[in-house]
């Protein structure tokens, strides 16, 4: 103890018993910290193959998307916005860049008029085959620690923890909102 000063015990941080451990939240916090070393680990990894292909990070996970679902007949701005978890306003902002740089298609959804439907284009093909290496194996090597079992566990976790992350950041913007009124009154 400096000074004499009693000891501080840091509240916990959560309530709900299945993410504490007798009582303590000391593993929770683990946790977190993990989660924010892998979510920046995942930023960097991003940002480079982003750049060995010559775009943003955004703009390499608009592709990869893009790319995984586009199918034959190419794949709509709200679908690709919903996988990536970001607004459509982005995607349809990003993908004019992509598209202006010849690496992918807009075109109007012949069912739905008023809808784009995004196809990567040849060059927008050939360069996610000639960065797909990079991609694999950094891929492999950062998530090489799990198995069969635990990729289909931590896949079911994360899908879960998204939607439990909208809420929380939902109450956010509600507690946000509710402040901004209040300061206005």
């Amino acid at each position: 103890m400096e000074n004499g000063a009693a000891r501080f015990y840091l509240p916990a941080t959560v309530s709900r018993p299945a993410l504490l451990e007798g009582g303590n939240d000391a593993r929770f916090r683990r946790l977190v910290y993990d989660l924010l070393t892998i979510s920046n680990r995942m930023a960097v990894v991003r940002e480079h193959l982003g750049s060995c292909m010559g775009i943003t990070a955004p703009q390499f996970s608009l592709l990869m998307a893009i790319g995984q679902s586009q199918g034959a007949g190419g794949v709509g701005v709200t679908a690709v916005a919903k996988a990536l978890h970001v607004s459509s306003a982005f995607v349809a902002t990003e993908t004019g860049k992509l598209a202006q740089a010849g690496l992918l298609t807009k075109r109007a959804n012949p069912k739905d008029r008023r809808a784009v439907l995004l196809s990567l284009t040849r060059a927008g093909r050939a360069l996610i085959e000639r960065n797909s290496g990079e991609v694999r194996l950094i891929n492999d090597a950062f998530f090489g620690a799990l198995t069969r079992s635990t990729f289909a566990a931590l896949s079911t976790t994360m899908a879960a923890l998204v939607h439990s992350s909208a809420k929380a950041t939902a109450y956010l913007n509600r507690a946000g909102l509710d402040a901004w009124r209040e300061a206005a009154e």
